[in-house]
């Protein structure tokens, strides 16, 4: 099931480009309109980044991990980390300029300040939502509809220039392998591991 959302995914995000995009590592990359308003503006992409945050980071202190809905919260927590760490290791590796910096596409290793490629805030969604998706898709399909958070902050992140589209694709996959990979993982999850008694058991159980 996840399989067909994930291409939909891509053939959205690939139709966000102008029919003559013809730049980036997939010949699709291009600037799109610019367009900071109405639900695209900046503020509204970063208020979604700062509830995915604390809605991760909070529910699994209170839940803890002992439990199937906490224990995929930490989960989350985990892909987040990897992702994100990942994710800036590429940028300085790649350091590819942004839309909003340059007209071409094909601007890569220009140095300090290009961090285009992949998108990091695409990452970090999809890193959190995976797991949540992987633990309860199969009974509760509604789940599935976390998967348009990452594509709207992908349609967003271009719009303002932030990105393009090959940049969102990359964050799209490196969150959803880092959210694959810590849902897969036996044993408990890896942040979870380091976290005093009372964290575990979650705050809901201590009180």
């Amino acid at each position: 099931m996840r399989y067909p959302i994930t291409a939909l995914w891509l053939i959205t995000v690939c139709a966000a480009a102008p029919a003559c995009a013809g730049g980036g590592p997939l010949g699709i990359d291009s600037r799109l309109s610019f367009d900071d308003r109405g639900i695209w503006a900046r503020r509204y992409q970063d208020a979604l980044i700062g509830v995915l945050i604390a809605g991760e980071v909070g529910g699994a202190v209170w839940e803890g991990g002992e439990e199937r809905f906490g224990r995929t919260l930490w989960q989350s927590i985990d892909a987040s980390a990897l992702g994100g760490i990942s994710s800036v290791a590429l940028k300085y590796a790649f350091s590819r300029e942004r839309p909003s910096q340059t007209a071409d596409p094909n601007k890569w290793f220009a140095g300090h300040g290009a961090q285009s490629f992949p998108s990091g805030e695409v990452t970090l969604t999809s890193a959190v939502v995976t797991p949540l998706v992987l633990e309860y898709g199969h009974d509760h399909p509604q789940f599935y509809a976390l998967e348009l958070l990452p594509l709207y902050d992908a349609v967003a992140r271009m719009k303002v220039w932030g990105h393009w589209q090959s940049d969102v694709i990359a964050g799209f996959a490196l969150g959803t392998a880092a959210g694959y990979y810590a849902h897969s993982r036996s044993g408990t999850p890896l942040v979870l591991s380091v976290m005093p008694h009372g964290i575990y058991v979650g705050l809901k159980k201590s009180w």
